[in-house]
């Protein structure tokens, strides 16, 4: 054959992946802390673990965005789900008392565009700021023939660290105890699939559309940035005021609940302990999805749930303001029950 063929004629273009690359340093830097020990370039991360602890446990977690990503495409808006990336691993590790000490993301596309990069990264590093935690290092690859045009995936990997004596294992959870909910900032990172297909099809709103009920496009609605509790949470974690903590994700209250409590203990959480948010209320009505499906596949309105003790509770209470409230209690028994549903 005389016609030769490169890289870039198969649709990976090297150069605009180093110039990627190379725009993505400040970012790294910019988060990088006095025990962050290596830069852009290196074939691995390394991070001197933090001197003082006695007996250190690293914590980890991987997740991803889902396919909130497909409401990014549309919005044409890619600085929000890097940021969501990070605060889902954060609050994950969390939940077992642990700090965050570095990140590591993974961003695959179809074709690479230097400024959609430069988008998503530029969020996960103001998230790894936000947090204080280093993004230490991560992977872009293009892969054409994988992803449409325009598209991307996205995925994270955090690392943590908690003192062995303060490690969250639910062994300290007694019947009685009190559920305290904090409020979510949207539907987080679970259940788009179900909500773009109310949003989308049923409703037949764009991402430009004014989204009923709320001064904002449905675009912006479904955007909102999922939220870290970690700035909330820490001082009381600090004080020993927590016995458990579940981060409501994928399976709702029900499904995240018990899987932070001892075996033979439940839970009761009174559903008419918080307002719903509106978004909840728009997509239960315009997709006919039953109360028990909506508590199921989303969090509604409860992003994160603290388990105190009763001795503890006003002050955990005051502490957080109108940003929690009590939603229900430990008892005895399995599984999480959903009264007052409705």
């Amino acid at each position: 054959m005389n016609d030769s063929l490169t890289y870039k004629d198969t649709g990976v273009d090297l150069d605009a992946a180093d110039r990627a690359k190379r725009s993505l340093a400040p970012l790294l830097a910019a988060s990088g802390d006095a025990h962050t020990l290596s830069g852009l370039g290196a074939f691995g991360g390394l991070y001197a673990v933090p001197a003082g602890m006695s007996q250190p446990v690293l914590v980890s977690s991987a997740d991803g965005v889902g396919t909130k990503l497909k409401v990014a495409f549309a919005s044409k808006r890619h600085d929000t789900v890097g940021r969501c990336l990070v605060n889902h691993c954060v609050n994950d590790i969390l939940v077992q008392g642990a700090r965050p000490l570095f990140f590591l993301d993974y961003l695959a596309t179809g074709d690479l565009e230097e400024d959609v990069v430069s988008a998503v990264v530029g969020g996960v590093a103001r998230a790894c700021r936000e947090n204080s935690c280093a993004l230490l290092g991560g992977e872009t690859a293009e892969m054409p023939d994988f992803y449409a045009a325009g598209e991307y995936d996205l995925a994270g990997f955090v690392v943590g660290v908690v003192e062995r004596e303060r490690i969250l294992d639910g062994s300290a959870v007694r019947p009685g105890d009190i559920l305290v909910g904090l409020r979510a900032s949207g539907l987080h990172t679970n259940g788009y699939t179900l909500a773009r297909t109310i949003v989308f099809e049923r409703m037949g709103l764009g991402v430009d559309d004014d989204f009923p009920g709320e001064d904002a496009s449905a675009g912006d609605v479904l955007l909102r940035v999922h939220r870290s509790y970690l700035p909330t949470v820490a001082p009381l974690l600090q004080q020993g005021w927590v016995s458990a903590m579940a981060h409501v994700t994928g399976g709702g209250m029900e499904g995240n609940l018990p899987r932070v409590l001892p075996d033979g203990l439940g839970a009761r959480i009174d559903c008419r302990a918080w307002s719903v948010p509106n978004v909840f209320r728009q997509l239960a009505i315009g997709g006919g999805v039953p109360a028990s499906e909506m508590y199921r596949v989303f969090n509604m309105g409860v992003g994160m749930i603290l388990v105190v003790p009763p001795e503890r509770e006003a002050s955990v209470l005051g502490a957080l303001g109108e940003d929690a409230w009590p939603l229900g209690e430990v008892v005895r028994g399995a599984g999480a029950e959903l009264a007052g549903l409705g």
